[in-house]
């Protein structure tokens, strides 16, 4: 990619413009009906990867880890036990929380019951860092990705896009 500039036309933003012939090609040789999570894909004769790693280096974000630890902190964070009524006090307006299922268990959160914050980093999250087109609702998942993205934890963003 650095070889033939493509990762400067494809990620400055600043020019408003991408070359829609190389992403075509990108998401054309990306599918692989045998492979569902491909990590690597050939464009214009290049090896692309699309790993975790290689999507940090892309995006100039390196992974820290604290010392004397052997996870990064987004990864320590999703191991914790949160009580969601932190999520649903941190996540949703005054007075709403999450939808219980027949056990009373919480469920889900609805999007109309988000503050603004939560809203748009659950749209970020639905467009951009783990897509899916049910997004009416935050699941337990989502909801704690989006959480830990309102409080501001470190997170390991390409293994989140690549995951």
């Amino acid at each position: 990619m650095e070889r033939r500039n493509l990762h400067k036309r494809l990620a400055n933003l600043q020019e408003g413009s991408i070359d829609v012939v190389v992403v075509k090609e990108f998401y054309g040789n990306l599918y692989n009906p045998e492979d569902h999570n491909p990590k690597q894909v050939k464009v214009r004769g290049n090896l692309i990867r699309i790993d975790a790693d290689s999507l940090n280096t892309f995006l100039e974000i390196p992974v820290v880890l604290e010392e004397g630890e052997t996870l990064p902190t987004y990864s320590r964070f999703t191991r914790m036990r949160i009580d969601p009524q932190e999520f649903a006090a941190r996540l949703c307006i005054p007075g709403r929380g999450f939808v219980l299922n027949a056990e009373g268990h919480p469920r889900k959160l609805l999007r109309k019951d988000l503050t603004t914050l939560a809203q748009t980093w659950s749209v970020l999250s639905y467009s951009n860092l783990t897509p899916t087109s049910h997004t009416s609702d935050l699941n337990m998942d989502r909801a704690r990705l989006v959480y830990g993205l309102v409080i501001g934890t470190n997170m390991n963003i390409g293994a989140l896009i690549s995951g």
